[in-house]
Order: structure tokens, then C-alpha cells, then sequence
């Protein structure tokens, strides 16, 4: 079995606050850890109702302090918003208090809507357009230090100094990141969970035409997917009709808090909706876990991923624990932990 992993969103629901999501955040992450998980990366996202958590660094820290061996990280740090220097202290920072165990996950999107990445970057700096590569560039030479000769960051320098970034990773849900990432020799990782593109092109072109640059020895692969689990098929179909309505309202502009089931059940749904959540429904794996792996090992097999990440949207947070100790257990994770 490959390594197993988890993304977090800080989900808010209908009923949760967003600082009690921020608290389930950190609990889930030491459930996560005792079961043996690979990784725990949380994302950054701003104006959005549902999602807790506009800063993964912050919560990168108080979560690997109350974790032991899980990898903590960014899925990810979305690099437009944030000047490099600022980003390279940062996880320099948290590679110096949690040597070994810090990722740095990077995105290309705002992580948000135009008004807000615009009220992110305005007085940041006057870059114009799409400037990610540039911005990347950048962040690599605050490692390297290779700025050409006078360049007045030769007279800079990123603390800590005796500590290297963490290793670096590109996401993206498109044959554009996958092919940025394998041309710049980083780790990719590949959000299968709302991405339009297929997820197997995707990372099989990524691994055809990797480049070893320094950053890594080898290409390696993450395919993120959205999971719902449960005791049975039938528990698990009502547990994702939240993630059902949830995405129903996001594509049409509606930004709410995740709703439970039962709000979802109640919703008055037309033909067409019903149509979109049935189309919706091949980006999320539902079901027993049996159902579940019969689902994944397919895709897992074809898309050549060295590494599973799940994201589980689940209203009640003890169900969503739940949904993370079943894959745990089909993946073998739970006996490894204990041994």
C-alpha cells in the first residue's frame, strides 16, 4: 500500500464556528497521527465561508507541536499572495522547531475571489498578471543564494540561517502544474477533489518528463481525492450529501458554511441538480471502506501515485474522525501504528 495522508480545510459547518473548526483541526491532526498517517497539510483559502483557516503556517505550528511523528505542511501556501522572503522565513522557521517534519506545499490561485486577492496583494508589491514563476524563482534563490552579482538581496539574508526550507511541492489540477513541476524537478501534488482535468494524464505526464534539478532525486507524485466513509454504503451516502449540496451551491456562486445531512436532504432539488451532483459525484469516493478502496484502487494504480491524501468534508466532526480510522484500518495503517 502506498503512504496515506490527510488534507484539511478547517471545514465550518452549519452548526460548528469557525474557531471551534480551527480546534477540531487540531484534534483530528493527533487522531490522524496516531493512526499513522504520512502527512497533515492544511490549505489556504480567504472569504470563504466554510473554510476556517486563511493561514496554514500558523496552523503548521500548532499542530506539529502537538503531533509527534505525522509531516505537517502546506496544501498550500498560495505564493501570489505572499512576498518569497516572507514565505522562506517562515518555513525556515518551522523547519528549525520541527526538524524533519515540515512540508511546503505551493499554489498558483489566489485561494479566493477577485475583490479579495485584490485586497491580498494590492499593496504587497506591483507585479502585473500572472507572476508565479517569477515569485517561485525567487524563493528558490532565498535558498540557494544565487542572486547575480549586486543584486541588493545579496545583502539579505532569511532567518534562520542555519536552516534549510523544507522540501518543496507544487500543486495544481491542471497538465500546466504538472508539467512546471516536473520541469523544476519539485514533488507534485495533484487535487483530483475539484480539479476538471484527469488526474491520471496529469501525473503521468508528470512523472514522463520530471528533470532532476537539485530539489529532488526522483519524482514523486501525491494524488489528492475526496473520501466520505462510513460503517456502510448507505451511512456514507448521507454523510456526503452535505459535500453534494455544499458543491451544488459553490457552483453557483452561493458561499455557505457546510450543511448537514439533514439540511441537505431537506433541500428542495430539481432535475438539473440532481444531474450536476451526479456529475459531481466522480471527483468524491463514497462509501464502506471496501467500497471505498474498490473505487480508489483503479485510479491509484493508473495515475502511477506514490502517496494517498484525503480530504473528508464531513459535517460532524467525531464522523469525520470516524471516516479517517476506517481507510486507516483498510490501508493497514491502524496495525502498523500500534506495532
Amino acid at each position: 500500500m502506498i503512504p496515506l495522508s490527510v488534507l484539511d480545510l478547517s471545514v465550518v459547518t452549519s452548526g460548528t464556528k469557525p474557531a471551534t473548526a480551527l480546534r477540531n483541526s487540531i484534534d483530528l491532526a493527533r487522531h490522524a497521527d496516531a493512526l499513522g498517517f504520512t502527512r497533515y497539510w492544511l490549505a489556504e483559502h480567504h472569504n470563504l465561508a466554510s473554510v476556517a483557516s486563511p493561514a496554514p503556517d500558523l496552523m503548521i505550528g500548532q499542530i506539529a507541536a502537538v503531533t509527534k511523528n505525522i509531516r505537517v505542511g502546506s496544501g498550500g501556501v498560495m505564493l501570489p499572495n505572499h512576498a518569497p522572503l516572507v514565505i522562506a522565513e517562515r518555513f525556515k522557521m518551522l523547519e528549525a522547531l520541527f526538524p524533519g517534519r515540515i512540508d511546503l506545499g505551493l499554489g498558483r490561485a489566489p485561494g479566493t475571489d477577485g475583490p479579495t486577492a485584490y485586497a491580498l496583494r494590492s499593496r504587497l508589491d506591483r507585479r502585473e498578471g500572472d507572476d508565479f514563476l517569477e515569485r517561485l524563482h525567487e524563493l528558490t534563490l532565498w535558498e540557494t543564494r544565487n542572486f547575480p552579482p549586486n543584486h541588493p538581496f545579496n545583502q539579505v539574508v532569511a532567518m534562520p540561517d542555519d536552516t534549510s526550507l523544507p522540501p518543496m511541492w507544487l500543486l495544481g489540477s491542471s497538465d500546466y502544474s504538472s508539467e512546471l513541476a516536473a520541469q523544476v524537478g519539485m514533488g507534485y501534488a495533484f487535487a483530483h477533489h475539484f480539479a476538471s482535468y484527469d488526474a491520471i494524464a496529469a501525473m503521468t505526464n508528470y512523472r514522463a518528463h520530471f528533470k532532476q534539478t537539485g530539489w529532488r532525486e526522483t519524482p514523486y507524485a501525491i494524488l489528492a481525492v475526496a473520501v466520505v466513509a462510513a460503517e456502510t454504503d448507505a451511512e456514507a451516502e448521507r454523510l456526503a450529501a452535505s459535500m453534494d449540496l455544499n458543491r451544488l451551491l459553490r457552483d453557483r456562486g452561493q458561499y455557505i458554511p457546510l450543511p448537514s445531512p439533514e439540511e441537505a436532504q431537506a433541500y428542495a432539488y430539481t432535475d438539473a441538480d440532481r444531474a450536476a451532483i451526479a456529475r459531481n459525484r466522480s471527483r468524491i469516493f463514497v462509501g464502506s471502506p471496501a467500497t471505498v478502496m474498490q473505487k480508489l484502487e483503479p485510479m491509484i494504480a493508473a495515475s502511477q501515485a506514490d502517496e494517498l491524501m484525503v480530504v473528508s468534508a464531513i459535517y460532524d466532526h467525531e464522523a469525520r474522525k470516524k471516516s479517517y480510522s476506517l481507510i486507516a484500518d483498510a490501508y493497514g495503517l491502524t496495525s502498523k501504528a500500534a506495532a
